[in-house]
């Protein structure tokens, strides 16, 4: 289940979904006229936004990095917007990583900020006008801010993942949807099925069927032969933290004992000690992911740093080309739209 989310809405609806279906109503009618009605300020670069249908981790932000490191590719000086989870600048911030913390800036943006300028507001017009003016970016990565951006997107890439899928189908309070997807889909220029399962079939197949390119890709650890045979005890507090689970077992890892916490949650300094002392205890390694690794790195005592281990991960598209068509296909409606005036 995504961590932000009640159980309930990766569920077959029942009661619950019922009692709230009125709220949901006019949730997803004020979602799809704020879609549909949102003023856009246009930016001075081409715009590319990373984002999802639902509340919950869908893999977004390593599709982000996979992408920036494409465009670097093709000679373009990219640069993230971020609103950072729990951020907490009033005015747009470009991430320092070696000084910011994720409690200021958010983990995600840490993430990014090892391959690119991130700024950090959730005024991404503003936090755009940074970018290019200050640190010289031509090339513009939104992560997430699909529904609620104020800025033209010249490209959407909407991230399914293949396990979870929509959940139970409903809008928000009474599903994950952050609006219907039928108003969602207006505003997509690709589908990216991420992973394995069938989950995501039924949204596949409509985007199919509106006439948007299907991608595939799924993640792999940049670097985990060395879990092989080793007895782990794995903690993530990401939106799923049964996929992290899965990656170290997948990498040969013997998962003995698992913890899963809340998204994008700071761990307590007893927590920690719990950690530490059962791992002791079991004789087992402590492992977590990139983004936990990035709220623990300032906070969390120096031994206990010292004794994790960081699993990793990267996205790779089925197919090669994908990456390079994506950030073509938005240079070209970037000089459409330049045209347009």
């Amino acid at each position: 289940m995504a961590s932000e989310a009640p159980p309930f809405w990766w569920e077959k609806p029942d009661w619950r979904v019922l009692a709230l279906s009125p709220l949901s109503a006019v949730y997803a009618l004020a979602a799809g006229r704020g879609m549909r009605r949102a003023r856009r300020e246009k930016i001075e670069a081409p715009v590319l936004c990373i984002g999802n249908f639902t509340v919950g981790g869908t893999g977004k932000t390593p599709v982000a990095i996979a992408l920036a490191e494409q465009a670097k590719r093709m000679h373009l000086k990219p640069g993230f917007l971020s609103r950072g989870h729990g951020g907490s600048f009033a005015e747009p911030h470009v991430v320092d990583g070696g000084h910011d913390s994720a409690r200021h800036v958010g983990d995600e943006p840490l993430l990014l900020a090892e391959h690119a300028p991130v700024a950090v507001t959730p005024n991404r017009a503003a936090g755009a006008r940074l970018l290019l003016e200050k640190h010289g970016c031509d090339f513009l990565i939104m992560d997430d801010g699909f529904q609620s951006a104020r800025i033209h997107i010249d490209y959407a890439l909407v991230v399914v993942d293949a396990r979870y899928g929509l959940g139970n189908g409903r809008v928000i309070p009474g599903g994950p949807l952050r609006a219907k997807i039928v108003d969602q889909l207006v505003f997509t220029s690709g589908l990216l099925k991420m992973g394995e399962g069938t989950a995501a079939d039924a949204v596949v197949r409509q985007a199919a069927r509106a006439g948007r390119p299907i991608f595939e890709a799924h993640t792999e650890p940049t670097a985990g032969e060395h879990l092989a045979g080793k007895r782990c005890l794995a903690f993530a507090g990401i939106g799923h933290p049964e996929k992290f689970f899965d990656t170290v077992r997948s990498s040969g890892g013997e998962l003995v004992l698992s913890k899963p916490f809340p998204d994008h949650h700071f761990y307590a300094q007893d927590e920690l000690a719990e950690l530490a002392a059962t791992a002791r205890a079991e004789g087992l390694g402590l492992i977590t992911t990139a983004k936990d690794a990035a709220r623990l790195r300032h906070g969390a005592p120096q031994d206990f740093l010292d004794s994790l281990e960081i699993l990793e991960i990267r996205t790779v598209f089925e197919l090669d080309h994908v990456p390079g068509r994506i950030i073509e296909e938005t240079l070209d409606a970037w000089r459409q739209r330049r045209l347009k005036g």
